[in-house]
């Protein structure tokens, strides 16, 4: 099989396509043959060796699949041929630049008919991170108000339509070039952070989900009501700001992302009532993998990037 892997830390240059041996499933695994790999922003900065998550090259980068199973010893959950996607492994690697993955079962679940692979390698890791932020963490409920930050991007346009399921009225920032994207997912207002500041006109906030960090999350506590939870993604160890928020009475949580296959199965649920899509940038295919990365890197992604096998 073909995976994609970099001996050395580096721009997109340094990933390269070579022949590797299959993996061999343990019992509980299932071998997936990949059909399609969801990117997320995380890997372009392990890439470029920016964050210690999976130590040093050589390694090989991803962790949102959809695919077919081909063999699955000693596991009752799938059978060869069925189609699964999942965010296997996180945030140990999954190796899932690959034509061929070996994953645990209970990190994948059957993919909804009505969703391409492409879709369905998009949706785990964004999905997941939205869900267990805004179910699990931040409690949201019919008419709580809701601010999400970077609403166009790929956790924050899923995390408008999950919000907006739960019943509450969605707030959300964007730039002006998304506005549009962003209204059509539902967000009952949409700022433009480049003209607006959002903490002089946003407040009474439940709960806001933080995809920015740095000033963003430190200003969002203006804008919460007393006893307002702000739950992030990407500052979860900021420890003055957790005790800043506490010390005003409010909640702050940060979202360290798993496999979770109670949250994959809403997730799927929303799917199918009609009440979730994934929106896709931009495909790749998987011999255009530094192209992508390249992409990646430029940021203010429109949802999300694929790679095709």
């Amino acid at each position: 099989m073909r995976v994609i892997t970099q001996q050395t830390f580096g721009g997109p240059e340094v990933l390269t396509i070579v022949n590797a041996p299959e993996p061999q499933p343990l019992p509980t695994e299932v071998l997936v043959r990949v059909k399609a790999i969801g990117l997320n922003p995380l890997e372009a900065l392990l890439r470029a060796g920016e964050f210690p998550l999976i130590g040093k090259p050589p390694f090989i980068l991803g962790w949102d699949i959809s695919g077919v199973v081909e063999k699955s010893p000693q596991t009752w959950r799938f059978r060869p041929g069925d189609e699964v996607f999942g965010m296997p492994l996180f945030p140990r690697a999954a190796n899932a630049y690959a034509e061929v993955v070996s994953a645990p079962a209970l990190h994948l679940a059957h993919k909804p008919a009505s969703l391409s692979h492409i879709e369905a390698s998009a949706l785990p890791v964004v999905g997941l991170t939205a869900w267990q932020g805004l179910v699990d963490l931040g409690a949201v409920s019919a008419g709580d108000r809701v601010l999400v930050h970077g609403g166009g991007g790929g956790v924050g346009h899923v995390a408008i339509q999950i919000a907006k399921a739960l019943g509450a009225y969605v707030i959300a920032t964007a730039g002006r070039s998304k506005r549009e994207f962003v209204e059509r997912l539902g967000a009952d207002e949409v700022i433009d952070y480049t003209t607006v500041d959002f903490a002089e006109s946003v407040r009474d906030i439940d709960v806001v989900l933080d995809t920015r960090g740095g000033e963003t999350a430190e200003r969002s506590l203006g804008v919460l009501r007393p006893g307002g939870h702000l739950v992030t993604a990407v500052a979860e160890e900021d420890s003055k700001l957790a005790t800043k928020l506490e010390a005003a009475g409010m909640r702050f949580s940060g979202i360290a992302v798993d496999p979770d296959p109670v949250a994959l199965r809403g997730l799927i649920e929303l799917v199918e009532q009609g009440k979730l899509r994934v929106h896709v940038q931009e495909t790749f295919p998987f011999e255009r993998v530094a192209d992508a990365h390249r992409v990646l890197d430029g940021g203010h992604l429109q949802g999300k990037l694929v790679l095709t096998v």
